[in-house]
């Protein structure tokens, strides 16, 4: 038996239709060098897909090595719930100098879905600590995901084959998507709106990655931002995906201009080595749920691996990897290389609808010319075929190298993604006519289909 078919026989991988698993010949890994997977044959694919955005450094780095088997040797984990561990301290000691959320603290845990569903109940108990209790909405935008949790399913704009779950959902407020240029300004007048029944407006700084790379528009942040000042209604950033230095700079909120409430950070934390996650709270929230010992003012959530030890560890040593590595500045640099690659050998292809990308953040949007071609799945099996690890969001090539990628690794991957698209889409010399006009740049919003 093969280990796919091993791996078939135990494992239900997520997002992932289990009878035809095999089918779609998947990647087994066995190891890693550099920015490369290993699958069990000895073959390498470069991954440029940073493991499902959560890999920055690259795999197997001497340095997060080292800061594992440094903490190994003192604690792996204790608990964080009344008592602390000198490590996650030292994290978030760390995280509170950089992060842009005024006077931080930090409740840890373990993936940005649960950040999120924090983030929300926080919100909601920010008011009631303080004798509110009509602010039990939330506004969020069209194309938004914040993950697959009950409450940050609900925030979402749905896809993914998650309509099955809307009778869980609760209903939330819903601005325009990220195409609709004046999409802040209406949140802003919804807010104007709403303001009083509104616990909080959650948004992605500039980019919504699942929705395949929308761009936000560059205007009326400042006034959404201003409306909910207004009416007192918190803002939650979740840069899950955006944040440590995949956009250009350490968060995305920093190029907005932006100072939330409540900040959700994932993904990159750990460099991809463990899971671990953040809401960050400002001081003004914090403040709210101060008060006697067991008094209802307290916050009764959290997770048993909340603050593990391990993973705090690692999650310092690569933030302070970060700054000594000057990685901001080579993903701005390899940014500007990747944008003139697909501008010279993918953007003008007849085949093509749009190209996105903001730092090492990017997607490539494919114009089939019918319905249920899977070109988006078909150009990226083409890729892994010849080495890349690629993944689409339905027609939507999703491209996202680790931050230390080389310019080398940038030629390989922009190479292959064109024969690939060569290779699918052979033989289709023009779009039919939904398709044969070009999105405007940043602004493209394909249907939802398959997890980031």
């Amino acid at each position: 038996m093969s280990w796919a078919e091993r791996d078939a026989a135990v494992v239900w991988h997520g997002f992932t239709q289990m009878a035809s698993y095999l089918e779609n010949e998947p990647i087994v890994v066995d190891r890693a060098e550099g920015r490369e997977l290993i699958d069990v044959d000895g073959k390498r694919y470069l991954d440029a897909i940073s493991s499902l955005w959560v890999n920055t450094l690259g795999h197997r780095v001497p340095e997060l090595d080292a800061a594992l088997t440094d903490q190994l040797g003192k604690v792996a984990h204790s608990t964080m719930l009344g008592n602390g561990n000198t490590v996650v301290v030292e994290l978030a000691e760390a995280l509170a100098e950089v992060v842009p959320v005024d006077e931080p603290h930090f409740l840890f845990a373990s993936d940005g879905a649960a950040a999120v569903e924090q983030a929300l109940k926080i919100a909601f108990q920010f008011f009631t600590n303080q004798g509110v209790m009509n602010r039990t909405r939330y506004l969020a935008f069209g194309g938004a995901y914040h993950g697959d949790t009950v409450g940050s399913l609900s925030l979402g704009a749905g896809g993914f084959g998650t309509d099955v779950f809307d009778p869980l959902r609760f209903p939330v407020l819903r601005a325009p998507d990220y195409a609709d240029p004046d999409c802040y300004r209406t949140a802003a007048a919804m807010v104007d709106d709403h303001g009083d029944t509104l616990a909080a407006v959650v948004l992605e700084p500039l980019v919504q990655g699942a929705a395949g790379m929308a761009m936000s528009p560059p205007d009326g942040l400042d006034e959404l931002a201003q409306a909910c000042a207004r009416h007192g209604v918190l803002v939650i950033a979740d840069e899950v995906a955006t944040g440590f230095g995949r956009t250009g700079t350490l968060f995305a909120c920093e190029q907005a201009g932006l100072s939330p409430d409540l900040l959700c950070i994932g993904k990159g934390l750990t460099g991809g080595y463990l899971p671990m996650s953040a809401t960050v709270a400002s001081r003004r929230v914090y403040d709210a749920f101060l008060g006697e010992d067991l008094s209802e003012r307290t916050f009764y959530h959290g997770h048993s691996y909340s603050g593990s030890a391990l993973a705090a560890a690692v999650a310092l040593r690569h933030l302070q990897l970060l700054s000594e590595w000057s990685v901001l500045d080579n993903v701005r640099a390899r940014s500007e290389q990747l944008a003139k690659a697909l501008d010279a050998g993918v953007a003008a292809k007849p085949t093509v609808a749009d190209v996105r990308l903001r730092g090492l953040m990017g997607g490539v949007e494919l114009a089939p010319p019918a319905d249920d071609l899977r070109w988006g799945r078909r150009v990226c099996a083409a890729a892994v075929r010849n080495g890349v690890l690629l993944r689409p969001l339905s027609d939507v090539v999703v491209l996202m190298p680790p931050l230390t990628t080389t310019a080398s690794e940038i030629e390989r991957i922009v190479s292959v993604l064109a024969e690939a698209i060569d290779e699918v889409t052979s033989g289709v010399s023009e779009r039919s006519e939904r398709t044969n006009v070009k999105r405007a740049p940043g602004h493209g919003q394909p249907p939802k289909a398959a997890h980031p």
